[in-house]
């Protein structure tokens, strides 16, 4: 047995832990059942963690065909993305969506139908999927697509990997002429502000805001805004346009072990969030960052997750309706600010439209936000839950830790129709996640 947790690092379970290099050995463990695919490790809860066994699809990391037409990669679910970027954007080829770190599979990122700072035009990882190759209850492999077995294919997606092992997938890529983005950094005094700029900046294709969760009065939720576009070639300085592709090597700083309790307090952070929003102001207007930067900053620090401790951190991620956002979105940042359980990882993104059997992603905003694990912020959690329910919003499965069956199935009415689904297609015995128990899923 092994004792196996998310990115998070809490909670920790015991599971039978198998990395099979073939398909018979991934159908042999599937008909063991409670069985769970694990792709990184990077969900933040126990998503990944199998009830009964954990099947590691890190020796199925191989990438098959590219057609440079159109941009399709057909790659085996282990790959991770920060590989594809390494192989197709010297090429001139780019993730069509990408969640904020470069350090997770691609069946991970089916499972979780990530989403990432362009939702509010393109939307989530399933709008890129041509198809996917399923290892179903029976061991048969089955390809579902739009066009064929279009239910499966589409439960799939943002599934929590409840419907199969994903063996392979068909994605596309976008073109892109540049390895640099066109940044234009907004700083705003308070949340009513970054609304407001985030709705004008509506045609950009990248928005994402970092939020000073422990500003008060008229400063609450003050942030910084940062739009982003692909830059052209015509917009490269000289020295930039004869290697638009080439990006100055960074050396990669790592935390070697786990930060004392107590170093990330409401002092700290403040101290942290009012330096970050500084620095941020004095870098105002438009500027050209290189894509690591600007979409993965938090892979700069190796083993970042352990600033927070040995007991480890959670994630609180909610997506909030439209109309309710402004008052839902300052009833989360006054509890977390009255509670002093500051998060100096606070992020606000927009989404678009989505309609999905389980996806996350609802036409409205995300507010995420860490914090170490504790007495204190576990009850903040359940206040910052209560405040979801009242504004009809709902939470992401990729980043739980310690929701409710209740909560959960208060929140989404889709969450019963899905553990119907599963009953009725013999999926709850063979595929089952800790999540998925503590859940009733």
């Amino acid at each position: 047995m092994s004792e196996l947790s998310g990115w998070g690092r809490f909670p920790r379970h015991k599971t039978q832990l198998a990395a099979p290099r073939s398909e018979g050995a991934i159908t042999a463990r599937v008909a063991e059942g409670r069985a769970i695919a694990r792709g990184n490790g990077r969900a933040y809860g126990d998503s990944a963690v199998g009830a009964r066994q954990t099947v590691s699809m890190r020796y199925f990391n191989h990438m098959l065909s590219f057609d440079e037409k159109t941009g399709v990669l057909v790659a085996e679910a282990g790959v991770i993305l920060g590989d594809v970027i390494s192989a197709f954007l010297p090429r001139g080829w780019f993730p069509a969506v990408t969640p904020g770190t470069k350090f997770v599979t691609l069946g991970g990122m089916i499972a979780a139908d990530v989403h990432g700072k362009n939702h509010h035009k393109d939307g989530s990882f399933g709008n890129f999927i041509d198809w996917i190759e399923l290892i179903g209850p029976d061991g048969t492999l089955r390809r579902c697509s739009p066009r064929s077995n279009d239910e499966l294919f589409r439960r799939t997606i943002g599934g929590m990997g409840l419907t199969g092992v994903i063996l392979r997938c068909a994605i596309r890529l976008r073109p892109v002429e540049s390895a640099w983005i066109r940044q234009t950094m907004q700083p705003l005094e308070n949340l009513d502000a970054a609304l407001e700029a985030f709705e004008a900046a509506d045609a950009a294709t990248y928005s994402v805001a970092w939020i000073d969760c422990l500003s008060q009065g008229d400063r609450l939720g003050r942030s910084l805004l940062m739009l982003g576009e692909h830059a052209t070639a015509a917009e490269l300085s000289e020295d930039k346009v004869r290697y638009p592709f080439e990006t100055p090597r960074k050396n990669k700083k790592t935390v070697p072990f786990d930060l004392p309790q107590g170093v990330l307090s409401q002092y700290t952070v403040r101290a942290f969030n009012a330096l970050y929003y500084w620095k941020g102001a004095r870098q105002s207007g438009e500027s050209l960052v290189d894509w690591d930067t600007y979409f993965y900053p938090l892979d700069a620090i190796l083993g970042w997750n352990r600033i927070y401790g040995r007991k480890g951190f959670m994630q609180f991620q909610c997506a909030l309706p439209l109309e309710s956002s402004p008052e839902g979105l300052r009833a989360l940042l006054e509890a977390t600010s009255e509670a002093g359980a500051g998060s100096f990882l606070a992020v606000l993104k927009r989404f678009g439209e989505q309609e999905s059997p389980f996806s996350f992603p609802m036409l409205g905003y995300t507010l995420a936000l860490d914090f170490p694990v504790n007495a204190k912020t576990l009850a903040l959690m359940e206040e910052l839950d209560r405040i979801t329910l009242d504004h009809g919003g709902r939470f992401y499965l990729a980043k739980d830790s310690q929701m409710s069956a209740e909560t959960l199935h208060r929140s989404d009415p889709r969450a019963a129709d899905y553990a119907a689904y599963r009953d009725s297609e013999g999926l709850r015995a063979p595929f089952q996640s800790r999540q998925s128990e503590r859940l009733s899923l």
